[in-house]
């Protein structure tokens, strides 16, 4: 029952996994939306791990700020991750960190390999003409997508 609320959020880290591939961009109504959904499922959760979720959220918005601050990660990237964290159950962080890790890696070896493509340059999909910068709303839809399959997997 604790996964029920990410996977009702899957459709919106699709949307944030394509839009931050295509335009480099994550627009603020997924992160609201994101909240919304939340709001509206947190009545399935404990009130101990409603305060955790939370708690894990602020955590990510501060360290994110930080990033931000210091050029590391995009604002949109710190704001769709803080409110996927409202979605991770506290006692599975630990597996959401290497999914995370193991995501910003297949994020990059992917990315890497599509700029090298033949046409990239050219193409209309911003992450591909850019050289400097990674699309990370890529490697959190990726997570935020793996995540609830993993916890399942291993509860098995």
């Amino acid at each position: 029952m604790q996964l029920l609320p990410i996977i009702l959020l899957l459709p919106v880290m699709l949307a944030v996994g394509f839009c931050d591939f295509r335009y480099m961009r994550i627009p603020n109504i997924l992160s609201i939306i994101g909240v919304i959904i939340f709001i509206a499922t947190a009545f399935l959760l404990p009130v101990p791990e409603i305060g955790m979720r939370v708690l894990a959220s602020i955590i990510a918005m501060v360290v994110g700020f930080i990033l931000f601050a210091l050029r590391m990660f995009g604002g949109g990237d710190i704001k769709i991750f803080s409110v996927l964290m409202l979605f991770i159950p506290s006692q599975t962080i630990p597996l959401f960190g290497l999914v995370f890790s193991v995501s910003i890696l297949a994020g990059i070896g992917l990315i890497m390999t599509l700029r090298t493509a033949p046409g990239a340059q050219e193409s209309r999909w911003v992450s591909l003409k850019e050289r400097v910068k990674f699309p990370m709303g890529i490697s959190i839809s990726l997570a935020a997508i793996t995540h609830p399959f993993m916890v399942s997997a291993l509860q098995m």
